[in-house]
């Protein structure tokens, strides 16, 4: 079990799921949500697909007749989450223990131990449990449960070696081909600095309507320098007070600015192209501008809706693809362009696992377009923030540098560090902003850690 050194390039299109016969009607408490785990974890890394939906094909498998309940999928996913998190760590420490390596035609066993050594290093779950449960999923699987005793004694020197698990390797846990961009763009301090922050737990940030600090004391938090409530506990969040009364919604620190930096104003006509799920339109919304939210999936927009009605809050919405929409001139206008999303890893693990580098062409030819028509719908002296949670160059710097040379009535609007908590290192020399996971959310004292982010604010030319 070698750690993961090259890019996963969905390798495997055969299904990962769970193979085995109908078990009996109701399996050991506990089990099935780690069978899920392991099977999504396979999904995930073999497959490309989506952690989502490889948790709810697993959760939804005929051998969980009554399905998982709400408790068993939180646990399958926090474990799924850290095994992606901790992927090559793990990978590393388990190859280390077999003396003789994976046996071949083992079946799920590779990802039964990968979710069982998650639990005991990184999750607390008690050593007996894992273990017990890591047997118990190798024998209900019949091409590995052959190997029930060497799963056994896995689990065991897992348990009893643990502090022997951790790697000299600043990047065991990131993809080879992401590490090596990381390295060529911002060097080899900053990729390792990346790296690591990826690897730690996320803390939960919110967007508060007012009030900052009073919801930070309700909810045992801090207001950041950057306006956000970041959390120190977890709780479910529905069950946090505020929630239902629409008091704030889940947002990373770093995915709050881009609305905030669109300086929209009362009256004014701005759009939110690519809303969905709403956060930043729901920030546009308090602002007072009258806001049209455009995304292409009207799925999307359904639950976008029904977040908004909880926040009470409104927008004008409209189904069109951001490539082609039409509308009026507008004041100003927020694209959020999809992307690769790499500047999320610490939060969605399943990033670097799902895409591949031939992504970067695509989405970034698509984000051009994008650009394009968000600049037409420009009235003159119009504004315009475009942002991606990508920490490639070619989905952010680049994509600027190409529209002004391609449309000469746009300029750059810049940046200052005191629009977004004082956070000088998160300002290019261009003005544009560039937050990394490895910067601090707040100078005094340190509170680590944003999402990968990339806005640049422009405007039209009178």
């Amino acid at each position: 079990m070698a750690p993961v050194t090259q890019p996963p390039g969905r390798p495997n299109r055969g299904r990962s799921g769970l193979k085995a016969a109908p078990p009996p009607a109701e399996l050991p408490a506990g089990l099935a949500c780690r069978l899920a785990a392991a099977a999504a974890l396979s999904d995930v890394v073999m497959n490309g697909r989506g952690l989502d939906e490889a948790l709810a094909s697993a959760a939804a498998h005929p051998r969980f007749t009554q399905g998982l309940d709400e408790r068993d999928r939180a646990l399958a996913r926090s474990i799924v989450v850290v095994s992606l998190r901790r992927l090559g760590t793990l990978r590393r420490f388990l190859g280390r223990l077999l003396d003789k390596g994976l046996p071949k035609k083992s079946g799920q066993l590779e990802w039964i131990l990968i979710v069982t050594a998650a639990q005991i290093l990184f999750l607390d779950v008690p050593d007996h449990a894992a273990v017990n449960a890591c047997v118990q999923a190798v024998r209900l699987d019949p091409a590995s449960q052959g190997f029930a005793s060497l799963a056994n004694a896995v689990a065991r020197n897992v348990a009893r070696q643990r502090d022997e698990h951790e790697s000299d390797d600043p990047y065991v846990d990131t993809p080879t081909w992401l590490a090596a961009r990381w390295r060529k763009t911002y060097g080899d301090e900053a990729a390792a600095a990346i790296a690591a922050a990826n690897r730690a737990e996320v803390p939960l940030d919110l967007t508060v309507k007012s009030d900052a600090a009073g919801w930070a004391e309700r909810l045992d938090g801090d207001v950041l320098d950057t306006g956000s409530v970041r959390l120190r506990g977890s709780v479910p969040v529905p069950e946090m007070p505020g929630y239902a009364d629409g008091a704030w919604w889940v947002q990373d620190a770093a995915a709050a600015l881009p609305a905030r930096l669109l300086r929209a104003e009362p009256g004014e006509r701005v759009a939110d192209l690519c809303a969905a799920p709403g956060g930043k339109t729901a920030q546009l919304c308090l602002t007072g501008a009258n806001v049209t939210a455009v995304d292409r999936s009207a799925e999307r927009l359904k639950r976008f809706a029904a977040n908004l009605e909880r926040l009470a809050l409104t927008a004008e919405t409209e189904v069109a693809d951001a490539t082609s929409y039409s509308a009026q001139p507008f004041d100003a206008i927020l694209l959020d362009a999809p992307c690769t999303a790499t500047g999320t890893m610490r939060r969605h693990p399943d990033v670097g696992w799902t895409k591949r580098a031939s992504d970067i062409v695509t989405l970034s030819a698509l984000q051009s377009r994008m650009l394009d028509r968000a600049a037409s719908l420009l009235r003159p002296g119009g504004r315009l923030v475009y942002c991606t949670c990508s920490i490639e160059p070619e989905e952010g710097e680049a994509q600027i540098a190409a529209l002004l040379r391609r449309n000469p009535d746009m300029a750059r609007s810049p940046i200052a560090p005191e629009e977004i908590g004082g956070l000088v290192d998160s300002v290019n020399a261009q003005g544009e902003l560039r937050t990394l996971p490895s910067h601090p959310a707040r100078l005094d004292p340190p509170l680590t850690g944003l999402d990968g982010f990339f806005a640049a604010r422009l405007v039209r030319k009178a």
